[in-house]
């Protein structure tokens, strides 16, 4: 063995406000170049001082192994404190030929971490000895009954490590076991060991969970018996989101970080590849692989972007966030599935004008929303509850409904890009979801009424709308439907699987009314816009090009820009919301469309027209082909819903776009924040195909 000592460097300095102080755990398997390349940024975006690894001694014997671990050192070096855990046997040197057996020659073992040292350790300080060595998945007791084994193995290794002039850890127990760490003591391993390692996984694996103080009580109760003086290290930790549970995960990240630990490392950085099979096989556990804080497709969870803003933004909204309510029991409110949304925002910040409760449930999965929930809550203190809920979690949405005096369902999958990539997203979000908020209401008794705001996505493409160009719009040859737009007895023809996923929902918002009686109201959506909409090309088309406008950015438009819309200031929605709930007894199981109506068109050449006049110049365009299930020509016939509540929209298309305009000024949009804002709300989605002409 080469006994030259080789101190190890130090990482780059984080920003103060970050979470320098929290490790990372991620693996990654030979050849994942691009996916290392990515969690380096992640990690500097986080501001996460640690990453915890593992360097497989099984890897280390295959064929480009050696290579594979030069170039992750040279990529990690100097960017984040290393903890790297040596694993898993080479099966040809394994008692059996698995990675979680024994290996022949225990010493073996400590050769492969002396060759670590010498080649890499210039990266790392401390070493971590073996993975959960109490998992039968990761050390295969049945072949070391008495753990002795074992014992030779890292107690060889550990010694070696010291002997070098690096500090060791003892893999981290799963489940955390003092009598296997006493024995630990007994076999004399614990003689060159400087910190435990511990793991737990609340309520995911280990359902008897009873926290952090408790469990590490128990371990430093151990080291105290035996006069050890060693270090308690959280070494693993972390949520499932596998019920799409991120207001727990940010709980337990929370828990995790005020734990009586000298470390704690989160995993994980990103869900597991769907198409890979664990440990344990190909998803024999489902939970396995959503303990992200990304999806497995790169998407950011709720927790991973309110990270990105640091330590102290974190801690503030987390208080929002997981703080219970202060209202009596039974205090009923009006609750807003998406709640943090644009149009959610509006809705709330009315009813909360009005002195009214309101809970926002939202997934937060929408860039930015975070600012909505943060003017509000501003605004209107104790009034406002927020659930970081998903509708697709039937037992957190349950919950939660049965307190509400109310249900606006604006939650959504908004995208038809979004739905062409991921059809079954969609369909999960916006079929599936609904469904879930109606088998809630159904469990209710009474159960409160239901507003679900579907799409004019719902009458497909209108291509027997005869069609004249007519200056810079598109008008029908029809005089009716072009004095009155496109009423409700048109037939129902889904186009783009998000057409479809809305249109199903819409369907069974209605039956359920007529089936079991629970009071609903759907309205099909024409253009909606105004104050605390970030629009992007996916969605929100209006605000989207006021943004490019004010930010000098390019703009690309499909078709021939004379595609003509009905557009509704948010403001005017929000009054035909709260009218349909006060008068769903009359008008209860119908669908209306409502938009701004004939009076209030406009064309996307004429917008660009009205966006120079107001702003003083207008977006560079693009002009690209027309996209299959682009509507020309869509304004909706209000009349019917007019008719029966009395609404009647007043605000002009100009001052409409007015408004907005000033309200960008107000809340000091500045351009580069309006572009940053609209770029990372359309990720990952591709710029090549948008819903402009929606």
């Amino acid at each position: 063995m080469n006994v030259a000592k080789r101190g190890p460097t130090s990482p780059e300095p984080i920003r103060e406000t970050s979470f320098r102080s929290l490790g990372l755990v991620e693996w990654f398997r030979i050849g994942e170049h691009q996916r290392v390349m990515q969690a380096m940024e992640d990690i500097q975006s986080l501001g996460v001082g640690r990453l915890r690894t593992g360097v497989s001694w099984a890897d280390w014997h295959r064929t480009g192994g050696r290579e594979w671990y030069d170039w992750l050192f040279s990529k990690l070096n100097d960017k984040v404190e290393i903890l790297p855990c040596l694993l898993w046997t080479p099966p040809s040197l394994g008692i059996e030929r698995r990675t979680n057996s024994p290996p022949k020659d225990p010493k073996a073992y400590a050769d492969f971490a002396d060759v670590i040292l010498t080649r890499y350790g210039r990266s790392f300080a401390w070493v971590e000895l073996w993975n959960e060595p109490n998992n039968i998945s990761e050390w295969d007791w049945r072949l070391d009954p008495s753990w002795e084994t074992f014992a030779r193995m890292v107690g060889g290794a550990a010694y070696w490590v010291k002997h070098r002039g690096w500090k060791t850890v003892l893999g981290g127990m799963s489940p955390i076991d003092t009598n296997w760490l006493d024995a630990m003591f007994a076999r004399g391993v614990m003689k060159h060991i400087d910190a435990v390692g511990i793991h737990g996984f609340p309520e995911t694996f280990d359902p008897h969970w009873e926290g952090w103080p408790g469990q590490i009580s128990l371990v430093k109760a151990v080291l105290e018996k035996h006069s050890h003086r060693g270090q308690i290290w959280i070494t693993e930790t972390g949520f499932s989101t596998w019920r799409r549970q991120y207001r727990r995960q940010m709980q337990e990240l929370l828990s995790a970080v005020a734990a009586p630990a000298q470390r704690v490392y989160w995993y994980s950085l990103q869900d597991l590849d769907p198409s890979v099979e664990t440990i344990d096989g190909f998803h024999c556990n489902e939970v396995e692989y959503h303990f992200g804080l990304k999806e497995a497709d790169g998407k950011p969870k709720p927790l991973f972007r309110l990270m990105c803003e640091g330590k102290e933004a974190f801690e503030k909204r987390s208080r929002v966030y997981l703080t219970r309510s202060t209202a009596p029991a039974g205090a009923r409110y009006a609750m807003i599935t998406g709640g943090a949304g644009f149009i959610g925002t509006n809705l709330a910040h009315r009813l909360m004008q009005d002195k009214q409760r309101v809970l926002l449930y939202d997934n937060l999965s929408r860039p930015g929303v975070e600012r909505n929930i943060d003017w509000l809550k501003k605004i209107h203190g104790d009034l406002l509850e927020v659930v970081i809920g998903d509708v697709r979690d039937q037992w957190e949405l349950s919950s939660r409904i049965h307190h509400a005096s109310a249900v606006f369902h604006l939650a959504a999958q908004v995208a038809v890009t979004t739905s062409m990539r991921s059809p079954l997203e969609d369909f999960d979000v916006n079929a599936l979801g609904t469904m879930r908020v109606l088998e809630a209401l159904r469990e209710c008794d009474p159960p409160p009424p239901l507003l679900f705001t579907s799409t004019n996505k719902v009458y497909g493409t209108l291509d027997d709308v005869n069609l004249v160009e007519a200056g810079l719009r598109y008008e029908p040859r029809e005089a009716t439907v072009r004095e009155k737009g496109v009423d409700e007895r048109r037939s129902l023809s889904f186009h783009s699987p998000y057409g479809c996923s809305k249109g199903c929902a819409d369907q069974y918002v209605l039956d359920f009314c007529r089936t079991f009686g629970i009071p609903t109201v759907v309205f099909r959506m024409s253009c909606i816009y105004g104050p605390h909409q970030l629009g992007t090309e996916d969605q929100g088309w209006l605000a989207h090009f006021l943004i490019r406008a004010v930010e000098g950015g390019p703009l690309t438009i499909y078709g021939d820009g004379k595609q003509v819309r009905d557009v509704l200031y948010v403001d005017e929605l929000v009054n035909a919301m709260l009218l349909a709930v006060q008068n769903v007894g009359v008008i209860g199981g119908e669908a209306y469309n409502i938009g701004g109506g004939p009076t209030s068109t406009v064309s996307l050449l004429e917008l660009l027209e009205m966006i120079e006049e107001l702003h003083g110049h207008a977006p560079q365009v693009t002009y690209r082909p027309w996209r299959m299930g682009d509507q020309r020509y869509y304004v909706s016939d209000i009349s019917r819903f007019c008719d029966a509540t009395g609404w009647r929209p007043t605000v002009t298309v100009s001052q409409g776009l007015r408004r907005l305009y000033e309200w960008m000024g107000a809340r000091r949009l500045q351009p580069a924040k309006l572009l940053d804002a609209d770029r990372s709300a359309r990720q990952p989605q591709s710029r090549a195909a948008s819903q402009l002409g929606a």
